[in-house]
């Protein structure tokens, strides 16, 4: 891992807060993390499922990018984090459309975004979202799930009394209670990835721990495989799946950063 100039250390840029709308007109929050000179480029930054766009990986990923030049946008998806909504209202299709949204935002302001990155649900959800932005040029996936749907491990077994019931209140792991209901389950289920992925025409890659207990790395060999050229499969052999080690999400950053230089030049 290279390290960081001193005068660039993440925790040291300059953050500006922001926020724009989502497809319904909520108020979606997030941050602008700015390089210290002029962003060579531009990113959208998607978090995980239940995580934020202030979750470890998400800070610290976007700010050593920022260090290295990139302008980069992270936000929380429509009810979760500072988001307005609720969070039954943040199944897949929405998470995809909320990222069409900011990068619209982020084009609205001369800030097109050439890099779509994604982290878990985000990062398939970023996959689905690319082709609908012209600007993007590069699409960088962390341990995404190759269907949407693999996210009802995280409360597989309530699904039949969502089913059932129409919506059940379940806890997530140690990230808290969220109400479930059977339209969002319907949303994931219905969702899938292959046939956006084979069309893409920018560059791909992908990014996932052997070792991944929560989605297994098979997915990352699928999406490999139908994935078009360009395309690089990279191993973040002995990560966890949240990549709550900071030295973890900076190399994450260095790669993603050298990748993405070969596709993604100055603006």
């Amino acid at each position: 891992m290279f390290p960081l100039p001193e005068q660039a250390r993440p925790g040291l840029m300059p953050t500006e807060t922001v926020s724009f709308e989502n497809r319904r007109g909520q108020r979606l929050a997030g941050r602008l993390e700015l390089p210290p000179g002029s962003p060579r480029a531009w990113a959208i930054y998607a978090h995980c499922f239940t995580c934020s766009k202030d979750s470890l990986a998400a800070v610290y990923i976007s700010r050593s990018l920022a260090a290295r030049g990139w302008g980069v946008l992270r936000f929380d998806f429509t009810g979760v984090g500072d988001s307005e909504g609720q969070f039954q209202d943040s199944h897949f299709s929405a998470n995809v459309s909320d990222i069409v949204h900011a990068a619209r935002w982020l084009d609205e302001r001369n800030r097109a975004p050439a890099l779509l990155i994604g982290h878990s649900l985000g990062g398939a959800a970023a996959l689905a979202a690319a082709g609908d932005i012209p600007s993007v040029r590069a699409a960088a996936t962390i341990a995404a799930p190759s269907v949407p749907a693999h996210v009802r491990h995280a409360f597989s077994q309530h699904v039949d009394r969502i089913r059932d019931h129409g919506e059940v209140e379940v806890e997530i792991g140690r990230t808290g209670t969220y109400r479930i209901t059977r339209e969002f389950l319907n949303d994931m289920e219905a969702a899938t990835l292959d046939d956006k992925v084979r069309t893409l025409q920018c560059a791909l890659l992908f990014m996932h721990a052997p070792g991944d207990t929560v989605v297994e790395v098979e997915h990352a060999s699928n999406l490999f495989r139908i994935a078009p050229h360009p395309k690089s499969f990279v191993s973040l052999d002995g990560m966890d799946h949240l990549v709550t080690d900071a030295a973890d999400a900076q190399y994450v950053a260095n790669v993603i950063d050298a990748w993405s230089s070969r596709y993604v030049g100055e603006r």
